[in-house]
């Protein structure tokens, strides 16, 4: 009898163990996903913070491009207006960030064109910088929704894989979304002016 209750408690204990790990690495992969997360979001922070910055510098140099500066300041403000709470976090609340962040790229792309139709502005030292800045900045959005991509398969991954996907669910972890293209975004965009 007592080898019985010894082999119970000894499988038990091992099944307390393999949950407490599972747990354990479920909460790590999660964290890195919303550390990606917040790594996207101060990507495009900083393209908020630099747009003021390059929309006064053009104002300086293409006053009759004023109905395209306003668009940008505007997408600008709409973007920022949209959140993402890795706690609240839904595919539809990534689909509207990811649609104010795409009008907000539509608008700069608009803006960075004028530049090859307007040799003034590429005279212009500030205007090259903060191009480049923001050439920079697009190009670390696009890093860190990579990062942030990876980390969320590996956490999807982590739980749900048998046998983790039991533990998975007693314990409330719940798959997270990824970023995905825009609708048209297989398209260049068409500059008009």
């Amino acid at each position: 009898m007592k080898k019985n209750h010894l082999i119970i408690i000894a499988v038990v204990a091992i099944i307390a163990l393999y949950a407490v790990s599972a747990y354990n690495g479920m909460v790590g992969a999660q964290e890195s996903a919303t550390t990606a997360l917040a790594n996207v979001q101060s990507s495009y922070q900083r393209r908020a913070d630099l747009i003021p910055n390059l929309v006064e510098t053009v104002k300086g140099y293409a006053k009759h491009e004023e109905q395209t500066l306003t668009n940008v300041v505007e997408a600008r403000s709409k973007a920022t207006q949209v959140t993402l709470d890795a706690s609240t976090l839904t595919p539809e609340k990534l689909k509207e960030f990811q649609a104010a962040q795409g009008s907000l790229s539509s608008a700069l792309g608009k803006l960075i064109a004028i530049q090859e139709n307007y040799p003034d502005l590429k005279a212009n030292e500030n205007f090259k910088d903060l191009q480049v800045q923001l050439e920079g900045t697009e190009n670390r959005i696009n890093e860190a929704r990579n990062k942030y991509n990876a980390a969320v398969q590996s956490y999807n991954i982590n739980i749900r894989t048998f046998p983790k996907t039991l533990f998975a669910g007693i314990f409330g972890f719940k798959q997270m979304a990824k970023f995905e293209s825009e609708a048209g975004a297989e398209k260049s965009p068409q500059v008009k002016f």
